[in-house]
């Protein structure tokens, strides 16, 4: 038996009164995914627990088959497993996003939680130039992809209150800084030369060291020949950094040992490939993923069929709707779920063809809404297509929120569905 699980990042959302009252899902052509809706299984999961963070962490560790509850940990730690940074037990990986500040109306406001969708090659000098500024034997600067970079604080603290910036696009950015810490920083951190530190202070807490190092970056960046460059291009400077997601080196069962099966994992985030990593999965790099609007949608559905050749399941994520969920951008959310569809969905399910008995499951991770930009917790739809599935006897209405909630299935814990997904073939 073959598996696949295809996750359209953030393609939940609410109705939209610009598309009649349909949600995105709805009103976007997903001729693949209605097939598998219509002919298989469809119905809801909850894969961000009550109490928990609707992070794409959350959400995707729970369609990997992993309680989030049970598993601590938070986004940069796995990402730094990702880009091949090893972490101690004393050390607190954060994320480290580029991001574009604006005065509006004298008040420092979040304007770009990407600097604009800053290119890699920009980033990596800019992040590069902030570790040969600031980076020392305590704080370490690591570039990854775009605005999505990291930050590990050697012998650090993580009990801090951070937000991510996505969440605050268009707020002032004052009562969303990094807070409230229950530990101080130990002395080590305070002593870097290479930074100008409050004299007469030994000790200092832990969200403010995090704070002044942002401001040290702040007025490195506010010259850099990056950003004077963007703006004679009229691009947005990637002016800040804005740490969150900070969390310790995470402890997760292999995916083998769990489900029995050999599991691969395509994906253009950093977030994804370190689950991967962390989870004993293959992570394959797809040539032209972006996690962009641009990424080579058709290349991961190419990838994720030769993969099967030789594991059981592949796991494949496409960043794009979250993004465009993110950005407020209603025509380019449709336009990257139906991308997503005809060139993920329809290749891959066509190619499962080749193989005597499969199974094909479509998901969304959480919602996006483009009404408030950030993610939220309902539960999402999914739908499951394959040998030895029982299709509905009145299935119709294709893949939506609305239609999956119709059908009666629901999986309240949904680091579940993955065993819905296998059930009977072990």
């Amino acid at each position: 038996m073959k598996y696949v699980i295809l996750v359209g990042d953030g393609m939940g959302d609410y109705p939209i009164a610009e598309l009649g009252g349909k949600t995105p899902l709805t009103a976007a052509l997903t001729p693949n995914m209605d097939w598998i809706a219509d002919h298989g299984e469809l119905g809801l999961a909850r894969t961000i627990p009550e109490g928990c963070e609707a992070g794409s962490d959350t959400a995707n560790l729970s369609l990997l088959g992993y309680d989030p509850k049970a598993t601590v940990t938070r986004r940069a730690p796995l990402e730094a497993a990702s880009l091949g940074v090893d972490l101690s037990e004393t050390d607190v990986a954060f994320r480290c996003n580029l991001v574009t500040l604006s005065t509006q109306n004298g008040v420092l406001t979040m304007d770009d939680y990407s600097a604009g969708h800053i290119s890699t090659d920009e980033a990596r000098e800019i992040i590069e130039d902030l570790d040969r500024a600031l980076g020392d034997e305590t704080f370490r600067f690591y570039p990854g992809v775009s605005y999505r970079h990291l930050m590990v604080w050697h012998g650090g603290a993580a009990e801090i209150d951070t937000t991510p910036p996505h969440d605050i696009t268009g707020k002032a950015v004052r009562p969303y800084l990094p807070a409230n810490a229950l530990v101080r920083a130990p002395r080590k951190a305070l002593a870097s030369g290479r930074r100008a530190r409050q004299a007469g202070l030994d000790r200092m807490t832990s969200h403010g060291v995090l704070l002044q190092l942002m401001d040290h970056a702040g007025a490195i960046l506010k010259d850099h020949p990056i950003n004077k460059r963007r703006m004679e291009k009229g691009l947005k400077p990637a002016n800040h950094i804005w740490f969150w997601g900070q969390g310790h080196v995470p402890q997760l069962e292999a995916f083998e040992e769990k489900t029995g099966l050999r599991g691969a994992i395509i994906s253009a985030v950093d977030l994804l490939r370190g689950i991967g990593v962390y989870a004993g999965l293959e992570v394959i790099r797809v040539p032209g993923a972006t996690g962009y609007f641009d990424t080579d949608y058709e290349a991961k559905a190419a990838y994720a069929l030769s993969a099967l050749k030789g594991v059981d399941l592949v796991y494949v994520h496409v960043e794009a709707p979250d993004e465009a969920g993110h950005a407020g951008l209603l025509d380019k959310k449709i336009s990257a779920i139906e991308s997503f569809d005809a060139m993920v969905v329809g290749k891959v399910l066509d190619g499962m063809k080749g193989f005597s008995e499969f199974r094909i499951m479509v998901a969304t991770d959480h919602y996006t809404p483009i009404s408030v930009r950030t993610h939220t917790t309902e539960p999402v739809p999914f739908a499951i297509f394959g040998t030895g599935i029982r299709s509905p006897l009145h299935g119709s209405g294709g893949f939506s929120e609305e239609n999956a909630e119709a059908r009666g299935v629901f999986v309240s814990d949904g680091y579940r569905l993955i065993e819905r997904l296998i059930r009977f073939s072990k």
